[in-house]
């Protein structure tokens, strides 16, 4: 079993990560401190498929009460966050309690700030079940939910006490979502491991029949790259923000959109291409490492097309994202395959003239 640990400024966490490690669950959250009780935060749909489950491993009552909501993009709203707080309030979730977090991004994301401001912080463990979740979101603290205005902007640095990573919860996910998940995959090969590149180069037709033995070899990889950067900077400050390599055009994708047409994974991969072409632009990749990038990202699949969004509508939301500095946007872009640059201001006009070239690179790449 891999164990990865995770600095903070609340004490180290563990990842634990393995097959049918969801069967040691129940003694890993009790060894994780004392607790009065745990309330499991959920959806309808995972809980279809996992609630007998996981009403076995887990401790306590919880998990035969869950209190479930919507894990749609567009449910991850302080409305949910109000839902769920006056649910837990009804339960009688107390100071020294554990949330115990069971999904995806969505309902980890809700669940960790949910966590972060009830009663002014208890206790989290996160057990993902979708790939997304399990190789990134679940990891480094970060939770936040959406305004109509953009994606995220509230939210908390609040880290778990525990992560319980099952490659197992993969098996019933849908085939789409499963493809979502793996373009954060290839964000990490990008900005920071070429090794992961040539493997996922190769290998991205098992990855996709959701071959165990590539599995076994991804989702721990990337869990210790996220460790390694959160490790040096918890909070965003500088080298973290890397990890937003494809999100801050994919954030804006998913806005403008309103949720309603790509998954996160499928806005990022979207992301990874645009600032790819604008690395190329600016001169700082060369063209072959860039094709190389677009063709890994066309290799896991077509993307939701591109139709009728306009580079006008993104201008505003890109400005307003988390990383822009008075209202100037700034990008990561990929240097070479296993090393990016972060903060980089590019001329709207750069920005928007890609923009408009997306669609056709991405046919004549990636057949979207």
């Amino acid at each position: 079993m891999a164990k990865i640990v995770v600095s903070s400024s609340r004490g180290a966490y563990t990842v634990h990560c393995a097959d049918r490690v969801l069967a040691r669950a129940r003694a890993l959250i009790e060894r994780s401190g004392d607790m009065t009780g745990t309330f499991v935060l959920s959806s309808p749909r995972v809980w279809r498929n996992w609630g007998k489950s996981l009403a076995a491993e887990l401790p306590g009552k919880g998990a035969r009460r869950p209190i479930l909501f919507d894990d749609s993009e567009s449910a991850k709203c302080l409305a949910t966050v109000e839902k769920v707080a006056r649910g837990l309030t009804r339960s009688g979730a107390d100071r020294h309690s554990i949330l115990i977090a069971v999904g995806g991004g969505v309902v980890g994301d809700v669940a960790g700030f949910v966590a972060a401001t009830y009663l002014r912080g208890v206790g989290l463990v996160h057990v993902p079940t979708t790939l997304v979740a399990q190789v990134d979101s679940s990891i480094g603290g970060k939770t936040g939910v959406n305004l109509p205005e953009g994606k995220n902007l509230v939210g908390a640095f609040y880290p778990p006490k525990l992560v319980i990573t099952d490659p197992g919860f993969l098996d019933t996910l849908p085939h789409r979502e499963f493809r979502s998940g793996l373009y954060e995959v290839v964000k990490y090969a990008v900005i920071s491991n070429a090794a992961l590149f040539d493997f996922l180069e190769r290998r991205m037709p098992a990855l996709l029949r959701r071959d165990p033995e590539a599995l076994r070899f991804v989702i721990p990889c990337c869990i210790r790259l996220k460790a390694s950067v959160v490790n040096r900077d918890e909070h965003e400050t500088g080298l973290r923000q890397i990890l937003n390599f494809g999100h801050t055009l994919g954030h804006a994708l998913e806005a403008v959109t309103r949720y309603r047409r790509f998954l996160h994974g499928e806005a990022i991969g979207w992301g990874m291409i645009a600032s790819t072409l604008l690395a190329l632009a600016a001169d700082r990749l060369r063209e072959r490492d860039a094709s190389r990038i677009i063709g890994l990202v066309g290799s896991i699949g077509p993307l939701p097309g591109l139709g009728g969004i306009r580079a006008s509508q993104l201008g505003p939301v890109l400005a307003g994202d988390k990383k822009s500095r008075g209202g100037q946007i700034r990008w990561v872009l990929p240097r070479r395959i296993g090393a990016a640059e972060w903060g980089t201001e590019v001329p709207w006009r750069v920005v928007a003239r890609t923009f408009g070239e997306l669609p056709a690179i991405a046919e004549k790449a990636i057949g979207s």
